[in-house]
């Protein structure tokens, strides 16, 4: 079930699908409103969501906690 990009807490990991592609990350900081810092749980590389969701939003657009 989707969640809002709102619900998103620290430490909580999380799956993303956007664009045919899946990220599963873990929530690391949030250092200002609407800024999210993300830890992938593979690649173990630091990013921010905003990253993630630059080129919009797509059809298959679907996050999820894990």
């Amino acid at each position: 079930m989707a969640i809002s990009v709102d619900n998103l807490r620290k430490g909580k990991r999380y799956r993303l699908k956007n664009y045919g592609e899946q990220f599963d990350f873990q929530v690391m900081d949030m250092p200002e409103e609407e800024m999210y810092i993300l830890k992938d749980l593979h690649t173990l590389e630091i990013y921010s969501l905003q990253d993630l969701v630059k080129y919009g939003k797509g059809k298959d657009f679907d996050l999820e906690e894990i």
